[in-house]
């Protein structure tokens, strides 16, 4: 059973809506810390936030089950973790010991006094990973709807949106042919030595040999073929050969392990360990086969059969034309921020073309805010398609699309415009936008899985917000003080 909050004070605590927060800190946690008691203290809020919470976390069983962390606390966490770019041992260090974060948490200041109360590292990852992308979409509709009030002259004020892509890496080594086959292959030696060890299987005795001299045909084949020398071809062939009849001896010593294994009664976690390593197996035979056909029979292996890391599957290969990187490994995320650079919504893109998702993108965005909430909408020139311009043209006045290539006459008059030439140079708001969140965290994800890598882009855009949203608040209080003082 979780509660969304301790209302129950203790000796040492301090209540949230009284916590003292430094005006002058340049510090990345301070103004988190402000939008997060913001959120706490304005009940408009706050409900929303903890009814959605409350129905993905806790569901139909509300007041049964043991007792969990708060859901105010997994709130807290997810957001300070991205703010901060953290892991979870700096995460645990600072629920214990910064007085500021425990006294947002609603915690006594003193972890180690009498009443202090703590979470192990890997209790708060746990509890933050049953966050999920679509429930931090609801909470950051939420946040921005709320906050945008804050920066708004006129109530009656539309949006000027801006969107782009950028590319958010996964947490992989540069792949080549030899390395993830190697990569298939010592997994593939380390799962199946550790279950026949435990099953009593015989057979894998001398598992060290085999990784080493897997290792050491890799490296031969990948140093000849960085370098140069009379006969290259005819040496890259021999050690080609050479490592991929290794790996064909692994892959029949994996199999008949298998059928031992199948035959000696496994339990549902070493069935569990067995679909481990028949995947690994699988991409062992997969880079057997690509090796062979590009470094022997010469041939060019379609995009389509290549992959990219065989521990985060979902990783893309994304060339931007950029000279530096010249190629990312992750997925493209689509922004869309406001004229305030608050980030309206995000989304991991499932393909790596911009101008297939205009569409999308703007009927998520009508479903969020309104179809007539938004006065203009700009692009750059990788979203350019003239069908999805007319289409948006029906339903925001300012459409901001300019076309790839020579412009005819029709073209040269619309992107010639005052206000056109105007919104398109407001454009480049949001790549300030993107290197903030890049410095932010969301420029690597160290996070495993596909879901991992969702949820990790929307805690640290959620994070973003409560930043941009926490420097507003704490502007307002110095010119309150300012005024005062006057």
């Amino acid at each position: 059973m979780r509660k969304r909050f301790e209302t129950q004070m203790i000796l040492g605590q301090v209540p949230i809506e009284d916590v003292k927060l430094p005006l002058k800190s340049r510090d990345e946690l301070p103004p988190v810390l402000r939008t997060l008691q913001w959120i706490y203290t304005t009940p408009e809020i706050s409900e929303q936030i903890f009814t959605v919470l409350e129905e993905k976390i806790q569901g139909k069983n509300k007041k049964t089950g043991r007792p969990g962390m708060d859901l105010w606390h997994v709130l807290v966490l997810g957001i300070v973790r991205l703010a901060l770019d953290c892991d979870y041992d700096r995460i645990e260090y600072l629920v214990h010991y910064d007085k500021l974060m425990r006294q947002i948490m609603g915690l006594d200041s003193n972890f180690e006094g009498e009443f202090g109360k703590g979470f192990h590292q890997k209790t708060i990852q746990e509890n933050i990973c049953h966050i999920d992308e679509e429930l931090i979409e609801k909470i950051n509709t939420i946040v921005v709807i709320a906050g945008r009030n804050l920066f708004k002259k006129k109530t009656t004020e539309k949006i000027n949106a801006k969107t782009d892509t950028y590319v958010l890496e996964s947490n992989v080594h540069f792949p080549t042919d030899l390395n993830l086959l190697w990569d298939a292959s010592r997994k593939c030696i380390q799962l199946m030595t550790r279950l026949c060890k435990r099953q009593q299987i015989v057979g894998w005795r001398k598992s060290k040999d085999w990784q080493k001299d897997l290792k050491i045909k890799m490296r031969i084949c990948w140093q000849i073929q960085r370098s140069g020398g009379q006969n290259k071809a005819e040496r890259v062939e021999k050690s080609v050969i050479d490592y991929t009849q290794k790996a064909h001896e692994l892959n029949l010593k994996v199999k008949e392990g298998l059928v031992l294994l199948r035959q000696s009664g496994l339990g549902i976690l070493e069935l569990a360990e067995v679909i481990q390593i028949e995947y690994f197996q699988k991409m062992l035979i997969k880079h057997i086969d690509l090796i062979e056909r590009r470094l022997i029979k010469g041939e060019v292996i379609p995009h389509e059969e290549k992959v990219f890391s065989l521990f985060e599957p979902y990783t893309h290969w994304i060339n931007k034309g950029k000279s530096h990187p010249s190629v990312e490994l992750g997925r493209k995320i689509l922004l869309t921020t406001d004229q305030y650079d608050l980030i309206l919504h995000h989304k991991v893109m499932a393909q790596s073309v911009d101008k297939n998702e205009t569409l999308s993108e703007m009927d998520a965005l009508f479903k969020l805010y309104g179809e007539h909430a938004f006065d203009s909408i700009s692009f750059d020139k990788g979203f350019s398609c003239k069908e999805d311009r007319e289409m948006l043209e029906l339903f925001i006045p300012n459409v901001i699309m300019p076309k790839k290539g020579r412009l005819n006459l029709e073209d040269k008059d619309r992107e010639g415009t005052k206000k056109f030439k105007l919104l398109r140079n407001k454009h480049s708001a949001i790549e300030s936008n993107i290197n903030m969140l890049e410095h932010h965290g969301l420029n690597r994800c160290p996070d495993k899985s596909f879901k991992g890598f969702k949820r990790y882009a929307g805690l640290g855009v959620l994070a973003y917000n409560c930043h941009k949203i926490g420097n507003k608040l704490f502007e307002k209080e110095k010119w309150k003080r300012l005024k005062k003082a006057a």
